[in-house]
């Protein structure tokens, strides 16, 4: 009975080590392309958090490039980019109930739109390339404008005091928060 004990103790560590080095072994030692990130703060007495995956420019063109104009994205890399708060915020005058969200964002010459959806947990975008945004779920959709900043590498959020801003490229998008 012992000897039957330790047999399969083996045979379990045996396939443990077998799966962690071939998951090892995938990253070949290279990083990923866009990491996950998270910034979280305080607005107006609430705590928001953002948690998405943060792509880089590496040489190409985003906004009206690789990021066309008037189409939606999903404000982030790989899974949908989520926005918590912990309390009722309003955001361009709009209330956004205590929750967490999926954060999408159209980008334009003049102005962006930026989109709370209620649709959680899913990828960012779906297999034809199109962001994974349900409209029916849109819980809240702001218009903001874009500002020319100096170049930026990584995309990044910021929290604020009036809320948080969207940075990459040459970019900075800024939504209020009250």
């Amino acid at each position: 009975m012992k000897k039957v004990f330790q047999l399969k103790a083996i045979a379990v560590f045996a396939v443990a080590l077998l799966i962690s080095t071939v998951a090892c072994a995938q990253m070949n030692g290279k990083t990923i392309a866009s990491p996950r990130d998270s910034v979280s703060g305080k607005v107006h007495g609430a705590t928001i958090s953002i948690n998405y995956g943060a792509p880089s420019v590496r040489g190409r063109k985003i906004f009206g490039g690789l990021l066309p104009f008037g189409k939606t994205w999903r404000a982030g890399a790989n899974e949908a980019t989520t926005f918590t708060t912990n309390k009722d915020v309003k955001i361009g005058g709009k209330t956004l109930p205590a929750g967490k969200y999926s954060l999408f964002a159209t980008p334009g010459e003049k102005e962006w739109k930026i989109i709370f959806n209620s649709q959680l947990g899913e990828w960012g975008i779906k297999r034809n390339g199109e962001a994974n945004d349900d409209p029916a779920k849109d819980v809240v959709v702001v218009t903001v404008t874009p500002k020319m900043v100096p170049m930026t590498e990584r995309l990044k959020y910021v929290i604020t005091a009036k809320g948080f801003d969207l940075v990459w490229e040459t970019t900075s998008v800024s939504v209020e928060v009250k």
